[in-house]
Formats: structure tokens, C-alpha cells, sequence
């Protein structure tokens, strides 16, 4: 028998809340399939099963709120017998939604109003429909979202984001560099590959930033990981970069981006302009919620020349890019105007120091001078 808890999302997340299952007792699932719906302070996640296996009972009903880590459904293993199980209470909790449906249901409810109801942070199984056979229509949704008070929502994940951050720099020895980078060859060569490719699919900066920085990584291990139990540093594995991505209802997530350095600029476009839509419309998965070494945080957008991040506890750095501008340069000898962007590096000082750090921003600087390469 297989115990499937509730994961952890985050170091920010503590409880979920049941929002949809999506699978019934007796179905059997594979590893990476999506088994039910939660709500966190911050989105509604889907949830992801971890195990080949059959479902046995589901543990938990539609609308309960439960802690991080408790049982919310037994699987039985490849060939075990369900006249084995031992099958468990469901739980219910104090804070189940006014008209719960039967357990493994799910609203009915148009893929469009479906969508629109993640944008506005509405919780769909809340909703009265006024379609045929109660199905949730656009109108109600719309209407639904005319009638609540986002600002609770939005407050809840202003306070769930300042916890984690209050507990970063609390706990989390920081230090601070900064570096203009020079980004004339970089700029030369976007423009000349998105000038033979069709609109959709050219490149943006911010994907030769990403790259870069998962590059440089490689040079620099210590400061891609995690920081646990204290005392410990435990370098990731891999290239998966956390990106800050600001939500339409105020607020921000900051999903995962795997494998960066090992895939090209055009793969990384198509999945970070994916994540991004996926992100603001409330469609993520527990895999693209954590297990991140690094956070970057790009803020060009926004016109600011620089951004100072905290870092993402259990992570030990989060990089940080500024505005695109022409600034006056020195090149060769020459004054001339050159494209340059402000990079920023905050790091915990007990996985590395500034010497480290400073290196790893040179070598940032070195990669961006060789974006054929990237």
C-alpha cells in the first residue's frame, strides 16, 4: 500500500486546500499523471502522481483543507491485492466548502469559464451555473468575480509571500553584487536570428539571460542548491531555474524551468512563453513548483534598471536583471554606446562569499559575449 500525501509546493506553502479529483477508486495511474486539484495561498496547483499504481480510496473530500505531508489517498502498488488494504476514515475538516460534491466529482463548467475562473482566483467548485444542466457558464463566472473581493485573496498571498521572504532574511545571511554587462553582441546577433525567423517564434533577451545563467551554473556549483536542515549545503542536480512571474491578480509565483542549460534558445522560448501563459491562468503542476536551485528574477520590463532579490529559502542565490538601455561604454580603447543590462547576485553567505559570487558574474558576463554559443 502507498500513502500519497500532500506535497510541499514551496518553502512558503503549509496546507492545501482539495479543489478536484481527478481520478476514482479503482483507476489506475501512471507516474506523472494529474490525480487532483489543490489550492494553495497562492494558485490552484494541479497535483501530480509520483507511482505506477492503482488508486485504492481517496482519503480526503472535495473543499477540505489539510496540512502539508497528510494522507490524502492509498494507492496499491503494481500486482498488490486491493482485499488487503486497510482502508482508512476520510477526512472532512472543519472547513469544507457549503455544498461539497461526492467525492472523485468535478463542476461542470466550460473550458473557457474554467479559465476565466483561475484568472480571477475563484474557486470553481463555489459556483452556481446557469447552463443547461447547471453547467458554469463565462457569464457566471464574470459575475461571480463582479461579487467577490479579490483583495482577500490577494491579502492571503501578500501574507503567505511575506512570511517566506520575513523568514529569508531572518534566517538567510545575505550578500549583495551587482554588475553592468555589455550586451552589444548578444543584442546584434537576437536581432539578426529574429530577423529570419516568423513572429512567433523569434526570441526574447530574457531567454539568452536564462541560458547564461544556467551555463554559468556548471562553472559555479555553490550557487545553484539548497541549504538544509541548517547546517548542510546540498547541491542540485541539475539546471532547473525558478522564474519570478508576476500574476494578474496581483502577486507572483516563480515556477520551474527545467533543464536549461541543456536545451536550446528556441525549446526555451516555446516553454517559457508556455509557462508563463500556464502560470497567469492558474494551470501549473506540483513538478513545476519546486526543486529549483536558483530563482531569476527579470524586472526589464518594468523600466527599472535594477532589482536587489531575497532569496527563495531552501535555495542559497537568486539572480536578478534590470532594463535593457544604451549606456555610454568603453570598448576597445573607444568610447561608444552599447547596450547593457544591470545583473544582480543575492547569495547566502554560508554556501559561498563574495569573491565566489563576483566570479560567477564575470563569467555570466563572458557567456553573453558569445550568444552563438548559448
Amino acid at each position: 500500500m502507498i500513502e500519497f500525501n500532500l506535497p510541499s509546493l514551496g518553502a512558503d506553502m503549509d496546507e492545501g486546500t482539495l479543489l478536484e479529483w481527478k481520478v476514482q477508486p479503482g483507476e489506475t495511474v501512471r507516474r506523472g499523471q494529474v490525480i487532483a486539484v489543490v489550492d494553495t495561498a497562492k494558485a490552484a496547483v494541479e497535483i501530480e502522481c509520483w507511482h505506477d499504481a492503482t488508486v485504492a480510496q481517496l482519503l480526503i473530500e472535495v473543499g477540505t483543507k489539510v496540512p502539508v505531508g497528510t494522507p490524502i489517498a492509498l494507492l496499491l502498488a503494481p500486482g498488490e491485492d486491493a482485499s488487503s488494504a486497510a482502508l482508512a476514515p476520510r477526512i472532512t475538516g472543519h472547513e469544507r466548502i457549503e455544498t461539497p460534491r461526492a467525492v472523485g466529482s468535478r463542476p461542470r463548467i466550460s473550458p473557457a469559464a474554467r479559465k476565466r475562473a483561475a484568472e480571477l482566483g475563484l474557486d470553481a467548485t463555489l459556483l452556481k451555473g446557469s447552463g443547461p444542466h447547471g453547467v458554469i457558464t463565462l457569464d457566471d463566472v464574470e459575475s461571480a468575480g463582479r461579487a467577490a473581493t479579490p483583495p482577500d485573496r490577494n491579502q492571503a498571498m501578500r501574507q503567505t509571500i511575506a512570511m517566506a521572504m520575513s523568514r529569508s532574511k531572518r534566517e538567510i545571511p545575505h550578500y549583495y553584487l551587482c554588475e553592468t554587462l555589455a550586451l552589444g553582441n548578444a543584442m546584434t546577433w537576437l536581432q539578426a536570428h529574429n530577423a529570419q525567423c516568423p513572429l512567433q517564434e523569434r526570441l526574447l533577451p530574457s531567454v539568452l539571460l536564462l541560458k547564461a545563467v544556467a551555463l554559468a551554473l556548471r562553472a559555479y556549483p555553490r550557487l545553484n542548491g539548497f541549504w538544509r536542515d541548517g547546517n548542510t549545503f546540498e547541491p542540485a542536480t541539475g539546471s532547473d531555474l525558478g522564474v519570478a512571474i508576476s500574476l494578474r491578480q496581483g502577486g507572483l509565483l516563480a515556477p520551474v524551468l527545467h533543464d536549461v542549460a541543456a536545451k536550446s534558445l528556441p525549446q526555451l522560448m516555446s516553454e517559457l512563453a508556455n509557462l508563463v501563459e500556464r502560470t497567469r491562468s492558474g494551470a501549473l503542476r506540483s513538478s513545476e513548483l519546486s526543486g529549483a536551485g536558483m530563482t531569476v528574477t527579470i524586472l526589464g520590463d518594468q523600466g527599472v534598471d535594477t532589482v536587489i532579490g531575497v532569496i527563495y529559502p531552501p535555495q542559497v542565490a537568486l539572480v536578478g536583471f534590470g532594463r535593457i538601455s544604451e549606456r555610454p561604454w568603453v570598448h576597445e580603447g573607444q568610447l561608444c554606446v552599447m547596450p547593457t543590462v544591470v545583473s544582480s547576485l543575492s547569495a547566502d553567505h554560508r554556501a559561498s562569499d563574495g569573491h565566489y559570487g563576483a566570479r560567477f558574474l564575470v563569467e555570466l558576463g563572458h557567456l553573453l559575449q558569445q550568444p552563438e554559443n548559448l
